[in-house]
């Protein structure tokens, strides 16, 4: 019969044990989801953060066989939203989709809840459109050339709604501002729907918003005339419309982009297997069909591409509003 020392039953013993005590945490790792996915839209019902969060939904629930629903979580700029994801637990559950307000609110905002680049990994871009310059149909203007004209004779005629401070169609009407000499009181609100609906009650003359949602739903309908749109050439769904680079206003490019994060220290293969999974949904025709419909086109930009936007935009923007003088706190 052989013997087996104490140290020997020591060592096996060890051994098995940690075996056991890791494959459990090696299958939970492995596990996602295992429950409910939460996307945090920053931004209330009707603009292109909300439709685009809940464009992508069905398909990710689809491929990673659990629910996934979309949160509004408005306010303070889509700060309220941001930092509650920086918050979240970093398991891959709670995801957040952010417009622009995710590269130009660290700058704006003296004690920001979140940092891009500590509090967040990107999962990937989702769409960008261009910022749209409106008026009402009934308005009597009909060019940008016209607005700018009537708003230098009359300073205080004008103001302009946009989803809120800081967002990507504020700091795009503050450029207009700044190239143009054009005078026009800034009015935020919480989301391109009710500015939208502000200028539709006549609350105020002109709306700068992104493209999608309730702004392109009220162009359609004939409610408001785009006056010039805000991309470095002609959206290809609204050709009919001029940039402003082609009305002679020189350095104002701006878009909105909706992209998907999730809160840093989620672990690599989720994060990995998440951003797949966006390209999947993005990759579909119908899918790319529908955001296109909502104003908002397809960037399958991925989790690398995503990284080097935030990179490049976080110092643009924070240039923009040192030069414009922007304030939000």
């Amino acid at each position: 019969m052989t013997r087996i020392g104490a140290a020997g039953i020591g060592r096996r013993g060890v051994l098995a044990a940690g075996a056991a005590l890791a494959a459990p945490a090696v299958r939970a790792q492995g596990i996602f989801p295992d429950r409910t996915v939460t996307l945090v839209a920053c931004f209330p019902p009707g603009g292109s953060t909300d439709l685009s969060a809940r464009l992508v939904a069905p398909g990710l629930s689809e491929i990673l066989g659990k629910p996934v629903v979309v949160e509004n979580r408005a306010g303070a700029g889509g700060n309220i939203g941001m930092g509650y994801v920086a918050r979240a637990a970093p398991d891959g559950h709670t995801l957040l989709v952010a417009s622009s307000v995710f590269v130009v609110n660290v700058s704006l905002y003296r004690n920001p809840p979140y940092d891009p680049f500590r509090d967040f990994v990107p999962v990937g871009t989702l769409g960008a459109s261009p910022n749209l310059i409106c008026v009402r149909t009934d308005s009597g203007i009909t060019s940008l050339h016209q607005l700018i004209a009537m708003g230098k004779a009359q300073p205080d005629r004008f103001n302009y709604a946009s989803p809120g401070i800081g967002t990507t169609p504020h700091l795009a009407g503050e450029v207009l501002k700044l190239r143009t000499g054009l005078q026009m009181q800034h009015v935020p609100f919480q989301g391109a729907g009710p500015a939208v609906q502000a200028i539709l009650a006549g609350t105020v003359e002109v709306l700068v918003a992104s493209q999608g949602g309730a702004v392109e739903t009220a162009h359609r309908n004939g409610q408001t005339r785009v006056l010039a749109q805000t991309g470095a050439r002609r959206s290809p769904d609204l050709p009919e419309i001029p940039t402003l680079d082609e009305l002679g206003v020189t350095e104002a490019v701006s878009e909105t982009f909706n992209a998907m994060y999730a809160p840093a220290g989620t672990p690599q293969p989720i994060v990995d297997r998440l951003a797949a999974t966006v390209l999947a949904v993005l990759a579909r025709p119908d899918v790319q069909l529908r955001f296109r419909t909502g104003g908002v086109p397809v960037v399958p930009e991925g989790a690398d591409g995503l990284r080097a936007r935030v990179a490049r935009e976080v110092p643009l923007w924070r240039d923009v509003i040192r030069q414009a003088k922007i304030t939000a706190d």
